[in-house]
């Protein structure tokens, strides 16, 4: 009888090397505790975090019998948004929160009607891509531009 391996551990691209099998995920997928994982070659094994930890492509799980497995962002439904005044598209993104992967003369987000609705309104070029999808972390957290607290008096909308 073969257990399924765990990780409970996570190296950060760049502080790990050498052989690893992969597991593709998408940016939800890579927002995790606890969950069973499937590589690409088929092979199962359990997550199991101490905290829930926001995974990037190039991070590993080290899984309890010594093995690594290489996180690689897998492609989604996104849109490539592009047009006059990028920034202040982005300032809007931003301000709604909205994860956002920031390119030389685009931005990709996730696909959102209502989001993209509004950027096209505001003189936005907004194309559905299938894409992988990294965005910037932001000040707050690894990984997630959401996971700081909302405090009414420092952060009010």
């Amino acid at each position: 009888m073969t257990t399924t391996p765990i990780a409970q551990a996570v190296h950060r691209k760049g502080d790990w090397s050498g052989p690893a099998a992969c597991c593709e995920l998408d940016y939800t997928e890579r927002f995790l505790r606890r969950k069973r994982l499937t590589t690409t070659t088929g092979e199962t094994f359990i997550v199991d975090l101490a905290q829930t930890t926001s995974l990037d492509d190039g991070d590993a799980l080290v899984l309890d019998n010594g093995a690594l497995v290489q996180i690689t962002a897998g492609v989604e439904a996104l849109y490539k948004v592009s047009g006059p005044h990028l920034v202040r598209l982005a300032w809007h993104i931003g301000n709604r929160h909205t994860p956002c992967q920031i390119g030389e003369d685009h931005l990709l987000i996730q696909a959102d009607p209502v989001i993209g609705h509004m950027l096209e309104h505001l003189g936005a070029v907004v194309e559905p891509i299938t894409a992988a999808f990294t965005p910037e972390g932001g000040a707050y957290g690894h990984g997630r531009t959401h996971s700081h607290e909302h405090v009414a008096t420092a952060h009010d909308h």
